[in-house]
């Protein structure tokens, strides 16, 4: 999979019968690893092009997740697409600042589709 996504990067990835979308917080690369920071939306589309339309206005997008740390491995095992990037706002990168300063931060070698909770 390529991996050169950017933070502010859009991702789209398929559930059963339709998408969601991903936003791209930052990338950390570590001794052994990357570490991917998402967000993640609510909002979930039937095709792709309902969710293109839907990114025309990405403030109305309701967050389910305002971060989510994980691993290389776990990022991989959902397959993804750029979208579109828009650079990030500050309000965005609340939560993994807030991540950033905590000490007992973890990252998480569950995929994106089991942090969310669908299949």
């Amino acid at each position: 999979m390529s991996q050169n996504f950017q933070p502010g990067d859009f991702l789209i990835f398929q559930i059963e019968s339709g998408y969601g979308l991903l936003r791209v917080l930052a990338v950390e690369e570590t001794a052994n690893d990357k570490i991917w920071h998402l967000a993640a939306y609510e909002d979930l589309f039937l095709d792709v092009e309902t969710a293109d339309a839907a990114l025309e206005d990405s403030f109305n997008l309701s967050i389910s997740h305002p971060h989510m740390a994980l691993t290389n491995r776990a990022f991989e095992s959902t397959q993804v697409a750029r979208m579109k990037n828009v650079p990030l706002e500050d309000a965005e990168l609340v939560a993994f600042e807030e991540w950033k300063k905590n000490l007992t931060s973890e990252v998480s070698d569950r995929s994106v589709r089991l942090m969310l909770g669908l299949r």
